[in-house]
């Protein structure tokens, strides 16, 4: 996957977690827990729907490189076989 599709499947994620919130007016630089609304149960939920559909886990002492959209999608692509 490279980064386009990634950052399209993490909006895809945030859409299931928070289907109120119109992923794809998100700024990718903006902190998801604040622009998206998400609690921190939330957040855990998006990153392990991430995890589950890309294989690569996201421990929680690197949750602040993957507060964001592009954070996350950055982080996906480095680790992803």
């Amino acid at each position: 996957m490279n980064f386009e599709e990634i950052l399209e499947l993490v909006r895809d994620r945030v859409r299931q977690v928070a289907p109120e919130v119109e992923a794809s007016k998100l700024d990718a630089d903006v902190d998801l827990r604040r622009c998206a609304d998400l609690d921190s149960l939330d957040f855990q939920t998006l990153v392990e729907l991430i995890a589950a559909a890309t294989g690569v886990e996201v421990p929680e002492r690197d949750y602040p490189q993957v507060r964001s959209l592009r954070g996350m999608a950055e982080y996906v692509c480095a680790r992803a076989g």
